[in-house]
C-alpha cells in the first residue's frame, strides 16, 4: 500500500523516533508499504517519520539490486568528508549540497531479525546518513550552508505554510 509522504513543515518530520522493540507482522507490513511508497515516488530511501510513523527504521534502494530494510540502525562516521547534492521526498523540488562522512560503518537489524554490519561508501553511505538523520528529526536542509539556506528559505516557508492551512 502506498503511504502518504509527509512534507516539510509537518511535525512528524521533527520527532526523535522510538526504537523498534519487536519485529512482528505489523512492522514487516509497514516496511513493505514503505518500499512500495519509496519506489512509487522514485526515491532511494524513505524513513518511517516521512510517512508519520514514530519508529527507528527506514528502507533503501540505491539501484544495486538490494532493498535494505533497516531497523534500529547505529552508524560510525569516517572523519573524511565529501560534499554532494541531496534532495528529499519530504522536501520536493529542492536540491542542495550537503557535507557528509565519506564512508560509514552501519549496524542494524533487518526484517528477518538478522544483525547486519556493513562498511559503505558513495551513494549508499549518503543514503544511510540522510535516512538516519530523519530518525532524529534532522532534515538535509538543516545541514546546508548558510548561503544555500538563504536561497531556499522562501520555498521552505511556502511549503510549511501550505501544511498549516
Amino acid at each position: 500500500m502506498v503511504l502518504e509522504i509527509k512534507i516539510y513543515g509537518e511535525e512528524a518530520l521533527r520527532v526523535k523516533t522510538e526504537e523498534v522493540k519487536e519485529i512482528n507482522p505489523e512492522i514487516i507490513t509497514i516496511l513493505n508499504d514503505m518500499v512500495e511508497t519509496m519506489q512509487e515516488a522514485n526515491g532511494v530511501g524513505l524513513a518511517a517519520p516521512q510517512v508519520g510513523i514514530n519508529k527507528r527504521m527506514f528502507v533503501l534502494d540505491i539501484g544495486d539490486g538490494i532493498i535494505r530494510k533497516v531497523i534500529n540502525p547505529r552508524i560510525e562516521y569516517s572523519e573524511e568528508t565529501i560534499e554532494c547534492e541531496e534532495g528529499c521526498l519530504s522536501i520536493p523540488g529542492i536540491y542542495k549540497t550537503v557535507k557528509r562522512a565519506k564512508t560509514v560503518k552501519v549496524e542494524y537489524t533487518n526484517e528477518k531479525n538478522e544483525k547486519i554490519v556493513e562498511e559503505v561508501s558513495e551513494l549508499l553511505s549518503r543514503a544511510f546518513q540522510h535516512e538516519n538523520d530523519h530518525l532524529d528529526g534532522i532534515l538535509f536542509t538543516d545541514k546546508v550552508s548558510p548561503v544555500a539556506k538563504r536561497l531556499i528559505r522562501k520555498k521552505l516557508q511556502a511549503m510549511a505554510k501550505r501544511i498549516k492551512e
